[in-house]
């Protein structure tokens, strides 16, 4: 095991978990490959790596769906395990929450934090009373309130990860592992989740962050272990760790981390907006995209970026005001007409926006051109097709096993660079990428940015909408600030720095 340095580790607590030469294979695939993990009480701990390192199967061991290889050593709480099962380790007080939070969205608060005292174990009538208080006891405990009786669907998912906590706690979790807690959150949310985080720190409570965002990997856990393709990279000490450093690695590859930014004024209009307004939503918008050049729009989650997004492609209608491409004003009323005036949209839900995830890869690239590659019987062409498919998958580096694979079967990275082949088919004048690196690892969002890079050396005029200002900052040629619905101040990458623009934005 490579270790450096203790620095801010609970150095003298008792190990939660204790992990050595654990290995996993499927097939012939080699998932880990002798990789040692600890986790002392009280400790917040990250798992870090690019998708498809093993973190997921690693979780899934210490949790007992998986049985490691033969030769593995595991340590929960001081006691060895061998053969534990789902239930034998909700029982030891280890508790998962996935990043898909599986609560039960037409349930009510408290019956979320408390299902597992309701269905577990053998049959029995369940106490809703003691529940309800128990669940309460726990919401104040972390330093919240929340209406109990409030169905889960109506709550923002930041208080949904509340509910997900506390049904942890319910079952008296000592071990905690947290996969993308915060992928969907704001800033705010983020700072309240994380002071959630360190209150059960303080409590002894062992949690192990998983996530992609690499400066809150840092400002919260005292340590950071690397897996990479299966294997133990290390396990460093986050004190003196910088974001670059962790990227290169999580990548095995130096992270260029340069700003980008371009001065593309002299450049012919692509999108003109002016005064563009939608009741409740956005109000008197008015900016220029032109050829070849990315324009980030960034902002907190709520100031109307994807709503003004939705008015562009047709999902939505404004009230007010007038929208050009290329010189010509545009109404589209839907996606289909958006589509054929040139307009291609990668949704920051990529799950159930931006794919269908039971269909095939060649299906999804396909989907949005299916009219120009039928045959003389207004029949799709297989040949078409394949030819379509091949080009793309190749063109923007997919890495899949057959195209005929259900897109589900591939990685976060690899899903986004689908989604982007299937708005690239359709030739677009204008692509809008909305959250475009949701739950993608570092090493793939460096991907996806090349091939965001090489389209505008090309021509392409690109909308870049994110909540990370990082993201925007180094690869935007200028950035918008959006708040409460409006357009508030527009930035050159070249004349700021990121830590100005975070400072300004999340004030």
């Amino acid at each position: 095991m490579v270790e450096t340095g203790m620095s801010g580790t609970k150095e003298g607590a008792p190990f939660a978990l204790k992990l050595r030469g654990v290995s996993k294979r499927f097939g012939g695939v080699q998932a880990l490959n002798q990789v040692d993990f600890n986790v002392r009480a009280g400790e917040v701990h990250c798992l870090a790596g690019e998708n498809g390192c093993g973190k997921s199967t690693l979780i899934k061991i210490v949790t007992g769906v998986y049985t490691p290889e033969p030769g593995a050593e595991i340590e929960v709480f001081g006691e060895p395990q061998t053969g534990m099962t789902p239930t034998q380790a909700r029982d030891m007080g280890i508790a998962v929450i996935w990043q898909d939070l599986a609560l039960f969205p037409h349930m009510t608060v408290a019956e979320n934090i408390g299902f597992d005292q309701m269905v577990g174990g053998r049959p029995r009538l369940a106490a809703l009373g003691q529940i309800r208080a128990r669940a309460a006891q726990l919401l104040e405990r972390l330093g919240v309130t929340l209406d109990l009786d409030a169905r889960l669907n109506t709550l923002p998912i930041a208080q949904r990860q509340i509910v997900a906590i506390a049904r942890a706690l319910m079952g008296e979790a000592r071990l905690i592992f947290m996969d993308e807690p915060t992928a969907s959150l704001t800033q705010s949310e983020t700072d309240a989740l994380l002071g959630i985080v360190r209150t059960l720190s303080t409590e002894g409570v062992a949690i192990v962050f998983v996530s992609h965002r690499l400066a809150e990997v840092l400002e919260i856990s005292s340590r950071v272990t690397v897996v990479r393709d299966g294997r133990l990279e290390g396990i460093y000490p986050t004190e003196g760790m910088t974001q670059a450093r962790l990227g290169e690695l999580m990548t095995g590859h130096t992270m260029d981390h340069q700003v980008i930014a371009r001065d593309k004024s002299a450049a012919a209009p692509v999108l003109e907006i002016d005064g563009l307004s939608r009741h409740g939503q956005f109000e008197d918008i008015s900016l220029t995209i032109r050829k070849g050049e990315v324009v980030g729009l960034t902002g907190l989650i709520g100031a109307g970026r994807t709503e003004l997004a939705h008015a562009l492609i047709g999902r939505t209608r404004p009230d007010r005001g007038m929208v050009k491409l290329c010189g010509r004003e545009i109404r589209p009323r839907n996606i289909r007409e958006a589509i054929s005036l040139g307009i291609a949209y990668v949704s920051e839900d990529r799950l159930s926006l931006g794919l269908i995830q039971p269909q095939s890869i060649a299906d999804n690239i396909s989907i949005t051109v299916l009219d120009r590659i039928l045959g003389g019987l207004g029949l799709i062409s297989p040949a078409q097709k394949k030819v379509l498919v091949s080009h793309w998958i190749e063109d923007l580096a997919v890495k899949i096993g057959r195209p005929e694979d259900a897109v589900s079967t591939l990685s976060g990275g690899n899903q986004q660079r689908v989604v982007l082949a299937k708005w690239l088919a359709t030739e677009p004048r204008l692509l809008i990428l909305d959250s475009p690196t949701v739950g993608v690892d570092v090493g793939a969002r460096a991907g996806i940015f090349r091939i965001v890079h090489r389209l505008a050396e090309a021509g392409l005029a690109i909308l870049l909408i994110s909540d990370e200002v990082s993201e925007v900052y180094h690869n935007a040629d200028r950035m918008l600030h959006m708040a409460d619905g409006r357009l508030v101040e527009t930035y050159d990458p070249r004349g700021t720095t990121v830590e100005a623009m975070e400072a300004r934005i999340y004030a």
